[in-house]
């Protein structure tokens, strides 16, 4: 059946000079998302050819993920998709992740489905001795308000505008025997019910300080979390898939040029958003080229060493709810490095540790040594994971490969279910060395890995990465 209107010629030249206009406004935003890259308003890395390359990159991971989110985004009809990856670097991102997320309709109930090998680790009990295993850590929360970064304004971050609204981790989750489980969205728990369970909304007491007339009602827009990898070679990620439950779904409405035009503009302001945001977010709250107004006493980045390790949540453009961070910045000559005692006097679910450029792209973890977690790092006699930053491989256990970065992010995490008093807290410390003199510093007897070691942790790194972020 043909329909009448595609005979109508002025219609058909309102639409093309309308999808014109949306397209000029995304390469506006697009344009403004690049000016992030090397005008000095904007708080860009420091400009040198190596930064300057990787900048459009990042820039170019924005765009990734942005098309995504402008074009295929369903609330009625949602999937998990990466929020980063390989391909899409930034934020520091978490080398041994998963992050995935989607968009959802918090006055809606959706449910959750899935199925993990072996998870006996998510109980606290030892880890299988063989065969597949689950991801070492899963947690899934829901928020109102942007995704981090979306509003390119560090004000989003201000107490009262973004909302978590429920959480669960692999400590609380329910599996079957089979290793299938179930977890239900919705504003509220159903009466009776004892499955696993994340509301969708939350009454807040802070109302919006932007938006007095803004509720205090907050629904979800968004599920999103990460599956966490500790030993790469055996443990699995996992298929979730996201169902809004009920059958009164409203149709699909015919894909309008006014529709495509909307998501032409948003595509554009995502990037923008995000390019604008994140400089911002590092220069001044971080203070990583010196205190601004704005940044944050304590937890400013500081220079070969750590600022105050500190829990944060997305809501705070912090990352994860249930981890402790701590921040800095190596900075390092060509015949120096970088030496890292960590002690943990109680065990978190997960500890891991990555580098990253100045744009917060996790240093390459693939194909070099960008991260370490848990069961890649080796512990000292006296309980202290030592760990060397260096431009070359010093020969030694816990290498972090700078890829021939002279400066770049430290980021170490952990996660605990429970946030555990402060005097439990983790300890982190640095102190640059010369690289000559690296083994001077580390403990009597240390052992030396060979470059017939490292090509095969290199090797295992490479499989892992590739089944992880697999497309089919």
């Amino acid at each position: 059946m043909i329909v009448a209107d595609s005979f109508d010629d002025q219609r058909t030249q309102e639409s093309a000079d309308e999808l014109r206009s949306a397209w000029n406004d995304m390469m506006g935003s697009l344009e403004e998302a690049r000016n992030a890259i090397d005008h000095p308003e904007l708080m860009p890395a420091p400009q040198n050819p190596r930064n300057l390359a990787e900048g459009y990159r990042y820039l170019m991971g924005f765009a990734h993920s942005a098309i995504e989110r402008a074009f295929h985004e369903d609330r009625d009809r949602p999937t998990f998709r990466n929020a980063l990856s390989i391909i899409n670097r930034a934020t520091i991102d978490n080398s041994d992740a998963i992050y995935f997320y989607a968009p959802i309709d918090g006055s809606e109930p959706y449910l959750i489905r899935g199925r993990v090998e072996d998870s006996r680790e998510w109980r606290g009990e030892a880890p299988a001795p063989q065969g597949p295993r689950a991801p070492h850590y899963l947690i899934f929360e829901a928020s109102a308000g942007v995704l981090a970064g979306d509003s390119g304004n560090l004000r989003e971050l201000a107490p009262g505008v973004k909302t978590m609204t429920g959480r669960l981790d692999s400590s609380d989750i329910q599996v079957e025997s089979d290793g299938s489980f179930e977890i239900l969205l919705a504003p509220e728990r159903p009466e009776s019910y004892t499955g696993n369970f994340i509301s969708t909304f939350k009454l807040v007491e802070q109302p919006h300080p932007f938006d007095p007339s803004a509720p205090k009602e907050r629904f979800a827009g968004y599920v999103s979390g990460r599956q966490i990898f500790n030993d790469w070679q055996h443990e699995e990620p996992i298929h979730l898939s996201l169902t809004r439950i009920g059958s009164d779904l409203p149709n699909r409405s015919r894909y309008s040029p006014e529709q495509a035009a909307a998501e032409l503009r948003r595509c554009g302001e995502l990037v923008r958003g995000q390019m604008h945001f994140w400089n911002a977010f590092w220069t001044v709250l971080m203070g990583v080229y010196g205190p601004r107004d704005g940044s944050i006493p304590g937890v400013e980045f500081p220079r070969n060493g750590f600022n105050t390790i500190n829990a944060a949540t997305g809501a705070t453009g912090g990352g994860m709810s249930t981890n402790l961070y701590a921040g800095g910045v190596f900075e390092l000559g060509p015949d120096e490095a970088l030496l890292i005692e960590n002690r943990i006097p109680l065990r978190p679910q997960y500890y891991g540790f990555q580098i990253a450029n100045l744009w917060g792209e996790s240093i390459e973890y693939a194909n070099s040594f960008g991260s370490l977690n848990g069961s890649q790092s080796e512990v000292d006699s006296d309980g202290v994971i030592r760990l060397v930053v260096a431009h070359q491989d010093p020969g030694v256990p816990n290498w972090l490969d700078t890829t021939g970065h002279a400066e770049g992010f430290l980021t170490p995490r952990w996660a605990y279910s429970q946030t555990p008093p402060t005097d439990q807290w983790p300890e982190i410390s640095a102190k640059k060395v010369l690289f000559s003199e690296i083994r001077r510093h580390l403990p009597e007897g240390t052992r030396t890995v060979s470059s017939d070691e490292r090509r095969e942790q290199i090797r295992a790194r490479q499989a892992h990465v590739q089944k992880r972020f697999r497309v089919f």
